[in-house]
């Protein structure tokens, strides 16, 4: 039996589940990823409705066996986020990240605190894309693909801010005199400016060419993880 009271988490999806209830994926502080139901939540005057919404601060308590538990009590805390338009569709493609990358159970308290400060900051009034690339690097390193970003992987050189490197999201970067002896690597989309490797590697993306380069590279890296399957919320954009 899985028991646990006042544990701060953010609903990212949800989807009716019977003829009243709602099956939620959550996530969690201590517990990561977990799957609950809310009861009797679809009912007209539930305070659910209000409440168990994505992006939204809550407190839960949870009880069950297996991976599939019941939400047994909830409550909101702090402020509800004011998010519109573009910044609304980004937070949904947050979500959707996290639904599709991380497993059921794996605790990260640096994702959690990643992931809150990343809703904040596109409710606030920080630079849309600053956000959600440093949020997709965190997310990656988490998952255990920390990206190489200060090192050329052949020579083990430092990345030198006035050069250009093909990035290899398995290695990191390879100058690209050396990428160009390996027929395999002639992907000029996959080239990169040593400036902008070093400066997502600082979390300092306050170019807006630093901010593209970051933008191509993530999804690059992201790719590999996320398979064929289009993202939803970039298709909404």
């Amino acid at each position: 039996m899985h028991r646990f009271e006042s544990q701060p988490a953010y609903i990212l999806h949800s989807r009716p589940y019977r003829e009243t209830s709602l099956l939620l994926e959550i996530f969690t502080l201590e517990y990561g990823r977990i799957s609950a139901v809310a009861k009797g939540a679809k009912r007209p005057k539930a305070r659910a409705r209000g409440l168990l919404q994505p992006f939204v601060p809550l407190l839960i308590a949870c009880v069950g066996r297996g991976e599939l538990l019941t939400l047994s009590d909830f409550d909101s805390v702090g402020s509800f986020p004011l998010l519109t338009g573009r910044r609304l569709v980004s937070a949904f493609y947050l979500n959707e990240l996290m639904v599709r990358l991380l497993h059921r159970g794996d605790t990260n308290q640096e994702l959690y605190q990643g992931y809150e400060g990343a809703i904040q900051g596109l409710a606030a009034i920080h630079e849309e894309q600053h956000v959600l690339r440093l949020f997709e690097k965190t997310l990656l390193k988490t998952l255990g693909y920390e990206l190489q970003l200060v090192k050329e992987v052949e020579t083990g050189d430092a990345v030198h801010p006035d050069r250009t490197y093909l990035y290899d999201p398995e290695k990191g970067p390879i100058l690209v005199d050396i990428a160009r002896q390996n027929s395999d690597h002639q992907q000029s989309n996959q080239f990169y400016r040593g400036k902008s490797l070093l400066a997502l590697a600082a979390e300092s993306l306050n170019d807006m060419v630093v901010l593209g380069d970051a933008k191509r590279l993530m999804r690059q890296a992201l790719a590999l993880h996320l398979g064929n399957k289009p993202i939803e919320s970039r298709r909404l954009l």
